[in-house]
C-alpha cells in the first residue's frame, strides 16, 4: 500500500510507499511520491528522488516478504495500517481486498484501486462512495491497459458515447478464471469464453476483466451493465495480452455513426496475468495521482 501525509492547503504523498506482489498493498505517502514486487523495487530505488518512501508493504501472505521487504517494512496486520499514518494506500493484490477492506482503509488514507474489477459489486462500490464522504478521502481507479481512457470519458460526458466493447484476449494459461468460466475449456484456435455485460464477467474473471472495469468506470452513462465484455482464449498468444476497444457515438445527420476502434498488444510473459506495458502504466498512475486535488469520490487516472 502506499500513502503520503498531507500538506496544509493539499495532500501528497509522504515519502513513504509499501507494495505487495500477487496479493499485496502498496501504501505511500507524498512528499513525493506497485504492481507488487515492482511497485516495491521501483519505490525503493527511484522513490527518494521522486520524494516519496516507502512505508509498509503487506501481503496475505507474510512469507512472500520474506528476502524481498526489509523487516522494517512489512506490515503484519492489515488493521493496523493506520499505526503507519499513510497519506496513500495502493492496492495491486486482488479485488477481494477493496471488497473487505477498501472501507476501512479510507479511514486513514486516500486509496488507489489496482483492481476496478471489485466495483463492478455495487455494494462495494456503495461503500466506497459512502466511505470516501464520510472520510474526506478519494478512490483513484488505475486505468491500467485501457488506451484512450480520457477520450472515452470526455466523449461520455458530452452525451456522444453510445456503445463501448471491450475485448481481451490471450493464451488460456493467462487466465484466472472462477466459478463456471473455470470449468470452460479451450478446445479450438480462438474460444470466446464470455460476452456480455462487464458486471456479470468481473466475478469470475477478477484478474482478467480489470481493463474493462476501467471502462465501464470511465464510461459512467453506460457503467458495468452496458459496456460490453468480451473474453477470449487464444492459444496463438502465448506471449502477448491484446486488447481491442470499440465505441460508436449516435448517428449523424448522415445517420452514420462516429467510431473508433483501437488494438493494443502488450507482450507477456508466458501465462502471466498482467502484460510488461501495464506495469508501467500502473506506475504511472501512481505518480499521476499523487498530483491530483484529494476529493472525495471515484476517479480514474
Amino acid at each position: 500500500m502506499t500513502t503520503w501525509p498531507g500538506r496544509k492547503g493539499g495532500w501528497g504523498l509522504q515519502r513513504k510507499f509499501s507494495t505487495s506482489a500477487e496479493r499485496e498493498e502498496v501504501e505511500c505517502r507524498k512528499e513525493g511520491a506497485g504492481h507488487g514486487q515492482s511497485l516495491v523495487s521501483h519505490l525503493l530505488t527511484q522513490g527518494p528522488e521522486l520524494g516519496l518512501e516507502l512505508v509498509f508493504v503487506w501481503n496475505r501472505d507474510p512469507g512472500r516478504m520474506a528476502g524481498s521487504v526489509p523487516p522494517s517494512l512489512q506490515l503484519q496486520n492489515l488493521a493496523a495500517l493506520g499505526e503507519r499514518h499513510p497519506d496513500l494506500v495502493v492496492e495491486v493484490a486482488h479485488p477481494q481486498i477493496i471488497q473487505e477492506s477498501g472501507a476501512q482503509i479510507l479511514r486513514h488514507a486516500n486509496l488507489l484501486v489496482g483492481s476496478p474489477s471489485a466495483l463492478a459489486d455495487q455494494a462495494t462500490e456503495q461503500r466506497l462512495l459512502e466511505a470516501s464522504h464520510r472520510w474526506d478521502h478519494a478512490v483513484f481507479v488505475a486505468r491500467g491497459a485501457l488506451w484512450g481512457s480520457e477520450d472515452i470519458t470526455r466523449l461520455d460526458a458530452a452525451g456522444g458515447l453510445q456503445s463501448l466493447r471491450v475485448t481481451m484476449a490471450t493464451h488460456p494459461n493467462g487466465f484466472r478464471l472462477e466459478g463456471p468460466l473455470a470449468a470452460v475449456r479451450s478446445t479450438e484456435h480462438r474460444t470466446v469464453l464470455y460476452e456480455g455485460p462487464v458486471r456479470g464477467l468481473c466475478p469470475f474473471a477478477p484478474r482478467n476483466s480489470n481493463t474493462m472495469a476501467a471502462a465501464a468506470l470511465a464510461a459512467p452513462s453506460l457503467g458495468f451493465d452496458r459496456v460490453v465484455g468480451v473474453l477470449v482464449a487464444d492459444l496463438s498468444l502465448a506471449d502477448m495480452h491484446v486488447v481491442d476497444v470499440e465505441l460508436t457515438g449516435p448517428p449523424g445527420p448522415t445517420g452514420r455513426c462516429f467510431a473508433v476502434h483501437t488494438h493494443r498488444e502488450n507482450p507477456a510473459e508466458p501465462g502471466a496475468v498482467t502484460g510488461s506495458a501495464t506495469v508501467t502504466a500502473f506506475w504511472r498512475s501512481l505518480l499521476g495521482c499523487c498530483q491530483l486535488p484529494s476529493r472525495p469520490g471515484i476517479h480514474l487516472c
